[in-house]
């Protein structure tokens, strides 16, 4: 099996890889992200397209430190209210996040990009759809005690797979685009490329040696 290497903090993305059979090594990213999105913010992309750019610079960077391996970027925007969301810049900006979500509908728009060789070979984007109860907030104050600075690393402030999940009265996407990571059109697109050793293709197809770049000794880099 390829090597996968990730570049994320998120221990969440790590274990989805890990747990769908992948091996993975951390190589993160280095790029100012916020740099980037403000001044596709000023220029009224949509919330989908913002997530797939910032995806793609993420997986440029690597990729031109990785010559020949597949370089995979990830990126999660927030739509509330027809305005774009990052992440929280601390505990106080996380409350005050919440609290104006609460009751209220917003959308994910997670991106995934692969890279190879400074080429842009693949591109997904999902999004889900999510409703918040309307909490107190004292129950803001409650959960933020309880995650902690944990809720700084996610762009809606929650981590649904946790104590996040209390805060929602109706879901409608994949759980794996909630977290940021679409992982099945990942995995299809992986297999479709052989890069599963004992997953034969039903129809032969995209074999490894029918491929237009090698893979046998390369590497995956995956970049969140």
């Amino acid at each position: 099996m390829n090597k996968l290497v990730l570049a994320s903090n998120s221990p969440w993305r790590a274990t989805m890889l890990r747990n769908a059979g992948l091996e993975i090594e951390a190589d993160p990213a280095d790029i100012d992200e916020r740099a980037i999105e403000a001044p596709l913010r000023a220029a009224d992309l949509s919330a989908e397209d913002i997530a797939a750019v910032l995806a793609e610079a993420k997986a440029t960077e690597v990729a031109s430190r990785h010559p020949g391996a597949l370089v995979l970027g990830c990126d999660q925007v927030l739509e509330f209210e027809g305005e774009t969301h990052s992440k929280p810049a601390d505990m106080e900006a996380a409350r005050r996040k919440l609290l104006a979500m609460r009751g209220m509908t917003h959308h994910l728009h997670s991106a995934l990009v692969i890279v190879y060789d400074n080429e842009t070979i693949w591109r997904h984007t999902a999004t889900a759809t999510l409703k918040m109860r309307d909490f107190s907030p004292e129950f803001v104050g409650h959960y933020l005690a309880e995650t902690g600075e944990a809720a700084l690393t996610s762009v809606g402030a929650y981590q649904i797979e946790r104590r996040g999940i209390q805060l929602f009265e109706k879901i409608d996407g994949d759980y794996f685009t909630i977290v940021g990571l679409p992982l099945l059109p990942l995995l299809a697109f992986l297999r479709e490329r052989g890069c599963w050793k004992h997953d034969a293709h039903p129809r032969g197809r995209h074999r490894l040696a029918d491929l237009p770049f090698p893979l046998a000794g390369d590497s995956f880099l995956l970049v969140a």
